[in-house]
């Protein structure tokens, strides 16, 4: 018997399951303790995808004190250790992004997701321990392809979960859960970065703690059920009901009903597996390049930003000390921005929210560029750091609307590797902009990188608003 036959045959014998049928079911769960616990849990991933990303400006100022990281020409490749730090950590990004995470598509929601959290809690554990620039940049590289499978994937697992009416406000809330690892690591760079701890420097520590509580989330997230979507599209009917009937246990319903029962064709029963060509075809095409384009400019004004945040502090004549202090102030925006955004976030159409997101950078970085007070670096760079957080929550659950499930985990992978893409080489090119044109040029960079995203999405971007995954 054929393999085709055999999995067929499997199908057959459970009751067949409509999507739509399941998809009502989940936008009927009520929003619940139960249903805010396990957003939480997915978040608690992606808190240590942003707590290693930002660790890049922090640490970096000890890899350089204890002689590890060299500036200039002096570095392994020729140019700033910081520099090929950086571009290491978002190549890794890509390729786990653009092509690991579509095994999220072929081996479950679940199983990727949680593969990719134990190995970036590995690779970041021996990082810690290098003593050549060499190891820590090509274990930074490695810790990068763990995160890039484990964002695509909380983002698609979220989107497949969470009723259309809360979608939105759902990843508002998981980002300001994630967003809280920024002045975490902010504060304990600013802590820990100039001491040293039982004959290890600080900055090992701070890598240390984002490995060891990984492996605690890890263990505390071994529950997690699988997408009842994606369980369906491999027409593993009886998998999905189950893990529907225990969501809705979780959301306080005391009884589940049964699905209808509906008739099914032979092609029904048939496994839907998700191809790279169809992210090409006429229906995505332009939803693809929209989000390729996108994805790139963001990039360079999210991570511009906030991986440069001390340098830029710096350049505005803040000694190391205050600027990591004045940094932490600055990055509290990005939970608080996300929380106070969670309370309209459902109001609005995302795209429209990722042009104002985006508008509100523009102004806040032309003014943060004018500044030398304290106090007005602080304010300025607070704004746009609330609009960086504003425009990451929107982004991340349009662009998981935009493309139904058999490919949703591929088609988010190769559109949100390119901002992974991007930031290799412009973590190089801020490096350069910083030095011969200071934090003005680096500051118009984002602007005008910022300017192009929200052209993009305001005039290419379709509405997502309420409606159906599989309709958008």
């Amino acid at each position: 018997m054929s393999n085709q036959s055999a999995t067929y045959d499997k199908a057959i014998a459970q009751p067949f399951l409509h999507e739509q049928d399941l998809a009502d079911r989940i936008d009927a769960l009520p929003v619940s303790r139960g249903l805010w616990l396990f957003i939480s849990l997915l978040a608690l991933g992606g808190f240590f995808e942003l707590y290693d990303l930002f660790q890049t400006g922090y640490i970096s100022g000890g890899l350089i004190a204890e002689g590890i990281f060299h500036t200039g020409s002096q570095g392994v490749f020729g140019f700033a250790d910081q520099a090929a730090f950086a571009s290491a950590t978002f190549l890794g990004l890509f390729l786990g992004a653009s092509l690991l995470s579509p095994y999220a598509d072929r081996l479950g929601r679940r199983t990727t997701f949680m593969f990719a959290l134990a190995w970036y809690g590995v690779f970041s554990l021996l990082m810690a321990f290098q003593h050549q620039a060499e190891w820590v940049i090509f274990l930074r590289f490695m810790v990068g392809i763990g995160l890039g499978i484990e964002l695509v994937t909380i983002d698609t697992y979220l989107t497949e979960w969470v009723p259309a009416h809360l979608r939105t406000r759902a990843f508002a809330f998981s980002f300001f859960i994630q967003f809280l690892s920024v002045p975490a690591v902010a504060i304990m760079s600013w802590w820990l970065v100039p001491q040293t701890i039982l004959g290890l420097s600080g900055w090992r520590f701070v890598v240390i703690a984002g490995a060891v509580a990984s492996f605690l989330v890890w263990m505390v997230r071994q529950g997690l059920p699988e997408s009842p979507r994606w369980l369906v599209q491999k027409k593993r009917y009886q998998e999905a009901r189950e893990v529907m009937w225990d969501m809705e246990r979780r959301c306080g319903l005391s009884t589940s009903t049964e699905f209808p029962v509906r008739a099914a064709s032979e092609s029904d029963m048939k496994p839907q597996q998700g191809r790279f060509k169809d992210i090409w075809s006429p229906r995505y095409r332009g939803r693809t390049m929209m989000l390729v384009v996108m994805n790139f400019f963001q990039a360079i004004g999210f991570f511009g930003f906030g991986n440069w945040l001390p340098a830029l502090l710096s350049g505005k004549g803040a000694s190391v000390t205050h600027s990591l202090l004045y940094a932490f102030f600055i990055t509290l925006a990005y939970p608080l921005g996300s929380l106070i955004c969670s309370r309209f976030a459902d109001k609005m159409e995302n795209k429209w929210q990722i042009v104002l997101s985006c508008l509100t950078t523009v102004v806040f970085g032309s003014l943060f560029a004018l500044q030398n007070n304290p106090v007005w670096l602080i304010l300025c760079g607070f704004f746009i750091t609330w609009s960086n957080a504003w425009l990451t929550y929107s982004y991340h659950s349009y662009q998981s609307e935009v493309f139904p499930t058999y490919i949703r985990a591929r088609a988010v992978g190769f559109c949100y590797s390119f901002s992974r893409l991007s930031t290799v080489f412009s973590s190089i090119l801020i490096g350069l902009i910083l030095q011969y044109s200071g934090s003005i040029g680096v500051i118009a960079f984002i602007v005008i990188s910022m300017l192009i995203v929200m052209l993009t999405i305001g005039i290419f971007g379709p509405k997502t608003r309420g409606i159906d995954l599989e309709n958008i």
